[in-house]
């Protein structure tokens, strides 16, 4: 199973996240936002060999840290087209990226920003910005869409209960959590329908 080490990477309370595969020590930053810095001495301190730099989507608070791993390191770009403008690697729903033995696997979760998606890896979900512990991402941002947030969460609902969920932002009581407490605590997640779930992101 990849290895998901957390860093909290600026004062927006921004989460970017170093996965990697513990035979090989290759890697993959995801987000490193405003401190890349700190992620790049995660990965000298454990040795790890970055071969990939991820984005959740292309919003300032989790891109800004993309040059730095760049130039420092061998990592290719990968995204979704509508998220950043020609990456080394296009992302799209399915897409399956070899880190080491493993397999990262990406869900297309549009709704916060066109181009969002979600990583997987086994039992363990890296969600930028569609779902944090306890609530989910706008949808009322240029290019945001709510009823596509609504159909991406439904989404993310139909996943084993256990399936741990590492978020963007620190928003929460708790910095990760599992599909089956947010069944049970998040209101956004458990909407019976997408009229309530708008309702719902008017009263914020």
């Amino acid at each position: 199973m990849l290895q998901i080490t957390q860093i909290y990477a600026s004062e927006m309370a921004n989460f970017s996240y170093l996965i990697y595969c513990p035979e090989t020590l290759h890697g993959a930053a995801i987000d490193p936002s405003m401190r890349p810095d700190l992620l790049l001495e995660k990965v000298n301190e454990l040795g790890v060999k970055l071969k990939l730099l991820l984005n959740t989507h292309e919003h300032q608070d989790h891109v800004a840290g993309n040059a730095l791993i760049l130039e420092r390191t061998e990592a290719k770009l990968a995204a979704h087209s509508a998220a950043i403008p020609n990456p080394d690697i296009i992302l799209a729903e399915g897409s399956r990226l070899v880190l080491g033995k493993e397999i990262i696997e990406v869900i297309h979760t549009p709704g916060h920003t066109p181009g969002s998606v979600v990583f997987k890896t086994a039992d363990q979900i890296i969600t930028g910005d569609t779902l944090f512990v306890g609530r989910c991402g706008r949808a009322d941002l240029p290019g945001s869409n709510v009823a596509a947030l609504y159909n991406s969460l439904q989404r993310l609902k139909a996943l084993p209960e256990k399936t741990q969920i590492y978020p963007g932002h620190d928003y929460g009581p708790m910095v990760t959590s599992t599909i089956g407490w947010e069944l049970i605590n998040n209101d956004y997640f458990i909407c019976p329908d997408i009229q309530s779930f708008i309702k719902l992101r008017m009263e914020v």
